[in-house]
Formats: structure tokens, sequence, C-alpha cells
């Protein structure tokens, strides 16, 4: 495997390269350096400050000398949802966070996954259509995040257009492998709201939905969490369950989304109302207005039950993921909360499909 790393900081070279071993070919450059990066480069690693305005500007110069590598791994210092965002603005399939270890740096690099197996008549990459459309995702998802952290305007057409790959993907190769991808390369919220978009879209595809309720879905789905943004990382990504205070702290975020994206342009009322009420149930015990089932629309029932189903299937710090048999029968449980005649269309999806 033929890698190649860029730093601002001789040590970081020196780090990664010893890091790395003997298991790969590495060569290597300073940024704002003369750069000779190998054609045929399996991946490059970047390991700079995004602090540093003129290191983000030597990126984006660089970024043309990377197209050929199929992964682009950043290595950041500050855990912090603005410099992911930035890091995947500039191009970055992967991010970590320092310090990283051999075994961290390798599991990205040696992905099974990423094994090229043309098996079909258009020569295309078995499993390279999910994991791109989970990184055009994740990136538009970060800079959505980027964009309420700096009261910039969100970028809606391009969340739409990466939702809309996700929904291509999962209507060409199914709702597993694409929960397969996103759970191996992606984490926290992002990897939420990718698993829910996938999940809504597989579930408005088995309900046989137009075109258009599916793209109403998929982008509601890409922006429910988007209200999130505004929620503590200390909160938002701790690792055990949520004091009471905490879960309020949480329970703020969809009527903060609401917020957020009211007045933006290209976000209809069927999409806030589903941003502001997919945790309401149709017994009114749902937040943040307590909302029955005759104001709750078909949109938001179904979206409600994929995000439920995708929380569960998720790895969270305090415990494994859930099976997805295990995750139906929850949603089986929850009589008076969903709409029993929709959950149990959902079993397909949730257990086959």
């Amino acid at each position: 495997m033929l890698l190649h790393v860029v730093a601002d900081q001789p040590d970081r070279i020196s780090t990664l390269r010893m890091l790395l071993g003997a298991q790969c070919s590495v060569s290597s450059s300073l940024l704002r350096k003369e750069h000779n990066v190998p054609k045929n480069c399996d991946a490059a690693i970047v390991s700079v400050d995004l602090r540093d305005a003129d290191n983000i500007v030597a990126l984006k110069e660089l970024s043309a000398k990377f197209k050929g590598a199929r992964r682009k791994i950043f290595i950041i210092d500050q855990k912090a949802r603005l410099f992911a965002a930035q890091a995947y603005a500039l191009g970055a399939t992967h991010v970590l966070f320092n310090p990283v270890t051999a075994r961290s740096l390798l599991a990205v690099l040696i992905d099974p996954g990423s094994i090229e197996l043309t098996d079909d008549a258009g020569g295309r990459e078995t499993g390279q259509g999910a994991r791109g459309a989970a990184s055009a995702g994740a990136a538009s998802l970060a800079l959505m995040f980027a964009a309420v952290l700096h009261g910039q305007p969100i970028d809606v057409a391009d969340a739409k257009s990466a939702a809309c790959k996700i929904s291509n993907c999962v209507a060409e190769d199914g709702l597993s492998e694409w929960l397969e991808v996103v759970r191996r390369h992606h984490e926290g919220t992002y990897q939420h709201c990718l698993l829910v978009t996938g999940t809504a879209v597989a579930f408005g595809l088995s309900l046989g939905l137009a075109e258009a309720d599916i793209e109403r879905l998929y982008s509601a789905a890409m922006f429910h969490d988007i209200g999130k943004a505004r929620i503590p990382l200390a909160v938002l990504d701790k690792p055990s369950r949520l004091e009471p205070g905490e879960r309020a702290l949480i329970e703020t975020h969809p009527a903060a989304g609401h917020t957020i994206l009211k007045g933006t342009r290209g976000i209809s009322a069927e999409i806030l109302h589903a941003v502001r009420h997919h945790h309401e149930y149709l017994d009114g015990s749902g937040y943040p207005d307590a909302l029955c089932a005759e104001s709750i629309s078909d949109l938001v029932r179904i979206l409600t039950i994929a995000d439920i189903f995708a929380a569960l299937i998720e790895f969270r710090q305090y415990r494994p993921a859930m099976p997805r048999a295990q995750a139906y029968e929850i949603l089986g449980s929850m009589h008076g909360k969903l709409e029993a005649p929709l959950v149990k269309a959902f079993r397909e999806v949730a257990l086959n499909r």
C-alpha cells in the first residue's frame, strides 16, 4: 500500500512513519513545501493544525494533487465538530483525532469493504457506491453543523443532493449494506443522521411512496437533528447515560432545529414540521409540543419509526449496537405511541431488506 503523508511539522511525519512501520510504503512532505505526490497513491494522510488559516489555504491548493487517492485521512488535534467539519470540507473521507494508534490508523487503511470487486456490467466497485454516498452525506452534515455554529446560511441544495445519493444507494444496494458501511466509517451524530436517512428511504420504498414523497422523506431525515448543533459536545457525546438535566437539554433540539431552518429557502413547511415533531407520539407523550395523532403528519410518523430504529441499532459508548430483530421488537412494544399498521409494514425493512 502506497501512502503519502503531509504534515505541518517534521515530528508529525516521524510519528506517523513510526506508527505505519513496515506495513506500508510511505512518502511524505511538509505543508507549504514542494510536494511530489505519487501518482498511484492509495491514501493521503494529512496531519496539520486546522486552527491555522494559512494551513487551510495551503491544503486547498494541494487538494488537486490528491485527486487519485481513494482515501484522504485527516488527523486533527482538536476533538471538536468545527474542525471535523473543516476536514470534511477539505475533502476528507475519514477523520481521526490525536492521539492515534497504529491499530486505529491501519483499521482505516486496511478496510475489507474497500477491496475492489468489479462484479457488474457497469464495472462499478462493489461497496464503493455506499462508501461514496456515506462520505458525501457526512461531509454535508458536517458543513451544515459548521454553518449553524458560525451563524451562516445552510447549503440546502448540497444537503438534498447528498441525501439523494443515499436514496439511490439504498434503492440499488439495499439497507443492509448501507447500515454496515455507515456503522463502520462514521460515529456520533453524523452516523445517526446517515442511518436514519437510509432507513427512512428503505421504508418509503417498501411502502411504494411516489418519488416526490421519497424526496421529502430523505430531506426531512437529513435535516431532522440539525438542532443538535446547539447542544454542547460534552452532553451530545457523553460516553454514559444522561442525567435528567442533560436529557432535558437534549430534548430542546427539535425546537432548536425548527428555529434554525425556519425561513430558509428550500425548506418546505412539511420538512419544518418533521424537524420539530420527529419525537412526538400519537398518544401525546412526545416532545416538544405533546402533539396527538391528528396533528402528526404521515411523513413524521414514518420518520419517527426510522429515527427510533436507527438509534437502537447504533453503537453507543454505554451499550453495544442492538440486533435488528430486537430493535424491531421494541418498536412493536410501543403501543399507542406509533402507528401500528406502519410498524407492521416496517417489519420487512427491519428484518429482511
